[in-house]
């Protein structure tokens, strides 16, 4: 890869909230395979971007301002919004705080340079021995939230979905509908699930868990709600959209009638259940098979969907159809 990434302008987004202690090493760090570093104060009351622009002397930079802060997520859609008027052709995300590290950047924008992805992002799991170092409560959360992700998202073969290292190519960034994206700490799973509605192929690279002096901002006490509300409303969402809008399958029939089944084999029988308790009777033996076959068969109709959106996880880069729909 050379000054500019072959053909390909390369960008690096920043998002600069409460970063002055570490962000000009970031900088510093950034190859020469990138032509242009998008910092953006988002309403930072440290003054981050006005740092920059006083002690930063890399000509590649160029401060964007958020006067009202939005999170990562607004921030990171200002800077996608900067790099596609300035016609980058990459746009690859890093935060501010050190824990990322520049170097990897190649290791990002390959399989998108290879048309091998549409969007990559980063994977802190890979290896076994470095994320013995990852406090065990953030490993725990991680878990569970990327447990979460794969139904909401669609991208059952992806791991670590709050991981912030990330590229995207600008022709599917600009498909994004950015006003419909969340802002805040929801903003990576909120992309992962707006990439799965446009087919777009996302990538993992492996990289390792760094965790310095950076203080983080996320209560997970007061956002488990919301995040557990915006999952739901993704995965009902993503069904609707591809398999009853878009198109039609046997998935398509499966889930609602593993549903029905699962659900009548729970009511019918926790009702015989509880009038056979009450009147200290057994219940019969044709509600018990009744209960058996429903539950059964509605499990296995579910299992049969789940396994059905496991082998639908998108494959087909789209930026290339995006650019030959573009020129033709």
């Amino acid at each position: 890869m050379n000054g500019t990434g072959g053909d390909a302008k390369i960008a690096v987004v920043i998002p600069s909230y409460k970063v002055r202690a570490h962000v000009l090493g970031v900088i510093d760090r950034i190859g020469p395979e990138i032509c242009r570093i998008y910092a953006v104060d988002d309403g930072c009351p440290d003054g981050s971007g006005r740092f920059i622009e006083e002690h930063c002397t890399d000509s590649r930079v160029k401060v964007v301002f958020n006067e009202v802060n939005q999170g990562v997520g607004g921030a990171m859609l200002r800077g996608y919004a900067q790099a596609i008027a300035d016609d980058m052709d990459i746009i690859v995300k890093i935060d501010g705080d050190g824990q990322m590290d520049p170097a990897l950047i190649p290791d990002f924008v390959a399989p998108i340079l290879a048309g091998e992805a549409d969007y990559t992002k980063g994977n802190r799991f890979f290896d076994l021995e470095e994320i013995r170092a990852m406090p065990k409560v953030r490993l725990f959360g991680n878990a569970v939230l990327s447990f979460l992700t794969k139904f909401s998202s669609g991208y059952w073969d992806l791991f670590d979905p709050t991981n912030g290292y990330t590229a995207i190519h600008a022709e599917v960034a600009r498909q994004l509908r950015a006003d419909k994206i969340s802002r805040r700490y929801f903003f990576e799973t909120d992309m992962l699930f707006r990439l799965n509605t446009l087919r777009a192929v996302v990538v993992d690279i492996p990289m390792d868990a760094h965790y310095g002096d950076e203080v983080s901002n996320l209560k997970i006490r007061k956002i488990v709600g919301e995040f557990l509300f915006k999952h739901a409303r993704n995965f009902a969402k993503r069904v609707f959209y591809n398999y009853y809008l878009r198109d039609m399958s046997i998935a398509s029939l499966e889930l609602p009638l593993g549903l029905a089944l699962l659900l009548f084999g729970l009511g019918y029988g926790g009702y015989h259940w509880a009038e056979s308790a009450a009147r200290g009777a057994a219940t019969a033996a044709g509600t018990t098979m009744v209960v058996a076959v429903s539950l059964l068969s509605g499990m296995q109709l579910l299992l049969a969907f789940i396994a059905f959106d496991v082998s639908s996880v998108p494959r087909r880069v789209r930026h290339r159809r995006l650019q030959a729909r573009a020129k033709s």
